[in-house]
C-alpha cells in the first residue's frame, strides 16, 4: 500500500466559499440572480459642514488624529478633516489593518450615518477606504447583497460581478410570451446590480421598476412550468382504479353515520370519488375551516379504496391528532367489518410487531398513525390511498417516502391531503397549482359563533374569575400557553406555573395539565378525563391545536397570543364552539405589542372566516405558513410577492402552458436556470 503522503491533499474551501455554497451561490447564474437588498450612493461627496444628525452620506478628507482610547471600553477614535470642518469616526471593533488605513496623514473616503456625539458629529463604524486625490467616484449605486457573517460584502460584490459577466443570459423566453414593454433579461440584471445614480430608489426598493417586473415574471414563469411538469408527469403514472358501487362500503358507512352530511361535504366526496375511479393518481387537497367535517370525508374516501380490496393509510402530524382520527374511524368503520391498525413512534415491542405484521399481510385495511407510518420497517400489502392531515406540517421527504411505499408495485397510491388552513387564491394558483383543490365551505348545523375578546395580561385576574363562573355552570375551559419551561430569552409564563396558579385560584375544580413532553399514555389519560367531563380546566401547550373535539368546552384562553401565528390562533379558537353552547375565545397579550402582533389580534377579533384569516396571514408573514416544508427551508419565490404581484400570475400561467406545449426543451432550460434543484420540491 503506498504511503499516505502520496495522496494529494484535498484543497480546503475558504470560509467565504463555504458561505457562498450555503447561500446557494454555486453557478454563475446563481450569482447573477443574487440581487441587492438595497443600495448605497457612493457617486457623490458631502461636505462635513453640510452633515445633519441622522443623515447617511459619503465624505472625504485627511486623517488628523487616530488613537486607541479606553472610555469605558477599548475603541478606536479617529478625527477626519475635509478642509472645512471635522468629523469623529468611532470603532468599537477594529484590527491592525484598519489602524494602518486610518493613520494620521492618510486620505480616506468614509460613508455612514452622522450622529450627534459628545464632541460634535460622529460616525460609528462607517465604511471606509483609502483614496488619493485622483480616485474617481462610483458611477452607479453600490449594491448591498444578502449575505452572512463569514461572507464580506466586498468579496461578494466581486464574486457577483464576475458571475454576472460569465453567466449565460441569452433570451430563452419567446418575445411573444413576455408582457408588452418588457426589458431584456441581461439589461434588467445589469441595471439591478449597478443602477444609475439618478434612478428612483423608491422604485428599486419596492420592486416596481420595469427591471424588477421582468425578473418577477421570469421567476413566476419558471415556477408555473415546474408545476405543470409535475402535473404532466403525474398524468403518466398509474394508480389503481376503484369502482364505486351501489350498496358498497361507502354507502353502508354513509347510512350508518349518526348525522347527515352538509351539501359541501357531499360535493367534495363526489369530487374525490370521481378521482378514485380514474387510473391517474389523485393529487387532491381537501381544505375546510376548523370543524367543517374533513375527517368523515376522508373516511368515505378510504371506504371506496377498502371496498376494492386496497389498504388506506392516514397520517397526522401529532399523536393526539392521529388518535382523534383513529377513535372516530374505528367507531365508524369497525362495525362494518373493517380491520384497523394504529402506528406511532411511542408504540414499541410486541404490540408494534403485531401491528406491522397485520399491515404487511393486508389484514389491517386501514392504518392510522404519525410519521411512523412511513418508516422503512412498515411494509404495506396493497396501499391504494394515502391521506395526509395538516399537510403543511409534513416535509417533502416525508410525503415522497409515503408515495414510494408503492414502488415495489407498478401502481402509485392516490394521495389526499387535508388542511384546516385554507389556501388563499394566489397561493392556489402558484405554489399549489399542481394540486386539485376541494373546499368544504360550510360548517355543520348547530355550530355556534365564537365571540373573540382581546385583553392585556393586566386583566388576568378577571379572566380567571370568568373561568370560575364557567366551571361552576358545568362548562369546560382550555387555557393554552406557548412554552412548557422557563426560557431566559422569552419572559413567558410556562404551562406548569399557570397550572399551579389556576389550581390554587380554582379550588374545588379539577385543573389538568397537558404538554408535548408527557408520555403518550399520560396525554391520552388527561384527554380522556377532559372529554368525559371529569376535568373542568385543561392547561395545555399547542398540542391541542387541531383535532380535539369536546362539545362542552365553551371558553378558550390563549396566553401570550401575540407570540402565535394567525392561522395557529384560528386553529386553537376552533377547539371551542363545537357544541350548541355560546363560546368565547380570550386572547391575552403582553405589552408592548409589535405591529405584526397588533395586526394578528385585530384580524382575530374582526373575523371568524378561515379564508379571510388565511388572506391576512399571507399579507402579514408571507407564504411559509401555507407551504410548510414544501419549500424545504428555501423560499421558491425570491422576487415575486404573492400579494403585490398577483396580477402577474395568470399571464405567467398562460405563457407556461403555451411554451411547454410548443418548446418543452427550452421551457425546461428556463426552469433549470431559475430553480435548479429546487424544482423537485414543487413535485412533492
Amino acid at each position: 500500500m503506498p504511503p499516505a503522503t502520496t495522496t494529494p491533499a484535498r484543497q480546503e474551501k475558504s470560509a467565504p466559499q463555504r458561505a457562498m455554497e450555503k447561500l446557494g451561490l454555486v453557478r454563475d447564474i446563481d450569482l447573477a440572480l443574487h440581487l441587492p437588498l438595497r443600495y448605497e450612493d457612493e457617486t457623490k461627496l458631502t461636505a462635513i459642514a453640510d452633515l445633519r444628525d441622522g443623515m447617511t452620506a459619503q465624505v472625504e478628507g485627511i486623517i488628523t488624529e487616530c488613537q486607541v482610547q479606553f472610555r469605558p471600553r477599548r475603541q478606536l477614535v479617529v478625527k477626519l478633516n475635509d478642509g472645512g470642518d471635522e468629523l469623529f469616526l468611532r470603532f468599537l471593533h477594529f484590527y491592525p489593518n484598519h489602524q494602518k488605513t486610518l493613520a494620521a496623514g492618510n486620505r480616506v473616503r468614509v460613508r455612514g450615518e452622522a450622529r450627534g456625539g459628545f464632541f460634535g458629529l460622529e460616525m460609528v463604524h462607517p465604511g471606509f477606504k483609502g483614496v488619493d486625490e485622483e480616485t474617481p467616484l462610483a458611477t452607479a449605486l453600490t449594491p448591498v447583497y444578502p449575505t452572512s457573517a463569514s461572507l464580506p460584502q466586498a468579496y461578494l460584490r466581486k464574486a457577483v460581478a464576475s458571475g454576472l459577466k460569465r453567466a449565460d443570459l441569452s433570451e430563452l423566453v419567446p418575445p411573444a410570451l413576455l408582457p408588452r414593454g418588457s426589458w431584456a433579461l441581461k439589461e434588467a440584471l445589469n441595471f439591478l446590480h449597478h443602477p444609475a445614480p439618478d434612478v428612483s430608489l423608491a422604485t428599486l426598493e419596492d420592486k416596481t421598476h420595469p427591471a424588477w417586473q421582468r425578473l418577477k415574471f421570469e421567476e413566476l414563469l419558471a415556477q408555473q412550468i415546474s408545476q405543470l411538469e409535475a402535473k404532466n408527469e403525474r398524468a403518466l403514472q398509474r394508480a389503481p382504479r376503484f369502482a364505486v358501487q351501489r350498496g358498497g362500503l361507502q354507502e353502508r358507512l354513509l347510512a350508518a353515520l349518526p348525522f347527515a352530511l352538509t351539501s359541501a361535504q357531499h360535493r367534495v366526496v363526489e369530487e374525490i370519488a370521481q378521482d378514485l375511479q380514474r387510473e391517474i393518481p389523485m393529487h387532491r387537497l381537501l381544505q375546510g375551516d376548523v370543524g367543517s367535517g374533513k375527517t368523515v370525508v376522508a373516511a368515505l374516501a378510504a371506504a371506496i379504496a377498502m371496498h376494492n380490496g386496497w389498504q388506506c393509510a392516514l397520517m397526522a402530524p401529532t399523536e393526539i391528532l392521529a388518535e382523534q382520527h383513529f377513535r372516530k374511524l374505528v367507531q365508524w368503520l369497525e362495525p362494518l367489518g373493517i380491520q384497523t391498525a394504529w402506528l406511532t413512534g411511542s408504540r414499541k415491542g410486541k404490540g408494534r410487531r403485531e401491528m406491522l405484521a397485520r399491515v404487511a399481510s393486508g389484514e389491517a385495511q386501514l392504518v392510522v398513525g404519525t410519521h411512523a407510518v412511513i418508516q422503512d420497517e412498515v411494509q404495506f400489502a396493497k396501499l391504494g390511498l394515502a391521506i395526509i392531515d395538516e399537510q403543511h406540517r409534513f416535509g417533502v421527504a416525508q410525503r415522497l417516502a409515503l408515495r414510494e411505499k408503492l414502488q415495489a408495485q407498478s401502481l402509485e397510491p392516490h394521495l389526499l391531503m387535508m388542511s384546516a388552513t385554507p389556501i388563499p387564491r394566489t397561493l392556489a394558483m402558484t405554489l399549489f397549482a399542481d394540486l386539485d383543490i376541494s373546499t368544504i365551505d360550510e360548517l355543520p348545523p348547530g355550530r355556534t359563533p365564537i365571540v373573540t375578546k382581546v385583553f392585556s395580561d393586566a386583566k388576568r385576574d378577571n379572566v380567571i374569575a370568568t373561568i370560575a363562573d364557567e366551571a361552576a355552570r358545568g362548562r369546560q375551559v382550555y387555557w393554552v400557553c406557548p412554552l412548557i419551561e422557563e426560557s431566559e430569552k422569552l419572559d413567558l409564563q410556562n404551562a406548569t406555573a399557570t397550572h399551579e396558579q389556576l389550581s390554587a385560584a380554582l379550588a374545588g375544580h379539577h385543573v389538568g395539565l397537558l404538554h408535548g413532553r408527557m408520555p403518550a399514555a399520560d396525554k391520552t389519560a388527561v384527554m380522556d378525563q377532559f372529554k368525559a367531563g371529569a376535568m373542568q380546566v385543561l392547561v395545555s401547550t399547542t398540542v391541542i391545536e387541531v383535532g380535539v373535539d369536546v362539545p362542552n368546552a365553551s371558553l378558550m384562553v390563549i396566553e401570550h397570543a401575540e407570540r402565535f401565528g394567525l392561522s395557529q390562533l384560528h386553529q386553537l379558537r376552533g377547539r371551542v364552539g363545537r357544541g350548541s353552547v355560546a363560546s368565547v375565545c380570550v386572547l391575552l397579550y403582553t405589552s408592548p405589542l409589535s405591529d405584526t402582533g397588533k395586526s394578528r389580534l385585530k384580524a382575530m377579533a374582526e373575523t371568524q372566516d378561515g379564508f379571510e384569516i388565511a388572506r391576512r396571514d399571507l399579507e402579514i408573514r408571507g407564504p411559509g405558513e401555507f407551504l410548510g416544508a414544501r419549500q424545504s427551508g428555501a423560499p421558491l419565490l425570491r422576487f415575486a410577492d404573492l400579494n403585490e404581484d398577483a396580477h402577474l400570475v395568470p399571464p405567467a400561467r398562460a405563457a407556461a402552458e403555451r411554451w411547454l406545449a410548443s418548446e418543452p426543451q427550452r421551457a425546461r432550460q428556463h426552469v433549470a436556470r431559475w430553480l435548479g434543484s429546487k424544482a423537485e420540491y414543487l413535485k412533492a
